[in-house]
């Protein structure tokens, strides 16, 4: 893989898109960022937005408005392009039109010349992911899907605000699906370096904690907002920079995301949100948990609700 610059390249510049861009100017993550979008006037008119403020930003960002060419240097494309919502209450409601959509623009990313990494934020991402990937021909450590990093920010924040706690020091994650099928492992949750179970059952004020329902929140916790608002973007969009950032910084970071798994937790030729450590090149290792059995299960139960969505793809 050629990496020429501190490029990154985003395709959509809608609410997560731009919000995304955002992000990137405000953390100072690259040197340039490339908004592209069928509705051109929209994409230049969010780069000037951007580009205004940059007196008050701590680094000189390069903000333009370009094509798929563009995406010829760049070391990251992020696609956003989706569907538009239109009340689904599940993510896989929305693969057909959004295949469609990524089946147009990756092949026009790869005439460019691009051989970077691709980040997929389009939903339902493990799938759409797993897409990006058969489209694209590059290596598996290229394409990757910000699986299930969002549900886990938004575990770990429910249990630090139930243990009075920053979610920065709870040890938690989801895995499997970014959807409803989700898993999370509770024999791995810790807060402060202690067990969560060992925290529920010695401190009684703590005994009325209800796991199920924090499951459950975690998963509803994304159309929750949908409802509210319309539309989701600033957790997405911290996501994203943070797994950008991780590869551009060279951090090898773990962080919950789908990527291609090859035999990892029992999975093959599947795309579904696992840890897995990033450096500049993008993937570089999967973490293998210790799951307890049910755990183990529920994974799998989750990796077939993805699997059989990939098979309508008919690839």
């Amino acid at each position: 893989m050629q990496i020429s610059r501190n490029k990154v390249a985003i395709i959509g510049a809608g609410q997560v898109g731009a919000t995304i861009a955002f992000s990137l100017v405000v953390q100072e993550v690259c040197a340039e960022i490339t908004l592209i979008d069928i509705n051109q006037t929209k994409a230049l008119g969010e780069a000037s937005d951007l580009q205004h403020g940059i007196e008050y930003f701590g680094r000189n960002t390069k903000i333009n408005a370009g094509t798929y060419a563009d995406c010829k240097d760049a070391e990251i494309v992020v696609i956003t392009a989706s569907a538009p919502y239109s009340g689904e209450l599940d993510r896989l409601e929305m693969m057909d039109k959004t295949a469609n959509i990524v089946k147009d623009i990756v092949p026009k990313i790869m005439e460019s010349g691009f051989d970077g990494i691709f980040i997929v934020v389009s939903n339902p991402v493990d799938i759409i992911s797993y897409l990006v990937y058969k489209l694209s021909g590059l290596p598996k450590s290229q394409v990757i899907g910000t699986g299930t990093a969002l549900e886990t920010s938004r575990l770990k924040q429910h249990i630090g605000q139930l243990l009075s706690i920053d979610p920065r020091n709870v040890e938690a994650l989801v895995l499997g699906e970014h959807g409803d099928s989700l898993v999370v492992p509770w024999s791995l949750a810790r807060a402060g370096g202690k067990n969560l179970m060992e925290i529920i059952n010695d401190n009684p004020e703590h005994s009325m904690i209800d796991l199920q329902q924090i499951e459950e929140s975690t998963r509803n916790a994304g159309f929750d907002v949908l409802k509210k608002k319309g539309n989701t973007q600033y957790g997405i969009a911290s996501v994203a920079t943070g797994i950008i950032s991780a590869i551009l910084r060279d951090e090898y970071k773990a962080i919950p995301l789908s990527t291609l798994m090859e035999g990892e937790y029992g999975v093959t030729d599947a795309f579904c949100g696992v840890p897995a450590i990033l450096n500049r090149y993008g993937v570089v290792d999967i973490v293998e948990l210790h799951l307890e059995e049910k755990e183990k299960e529920a994974l799998l139960s989750s990796v077939k609700v993805i699997k059989d969505n990939i098979k309508r793809l008919n690839l």
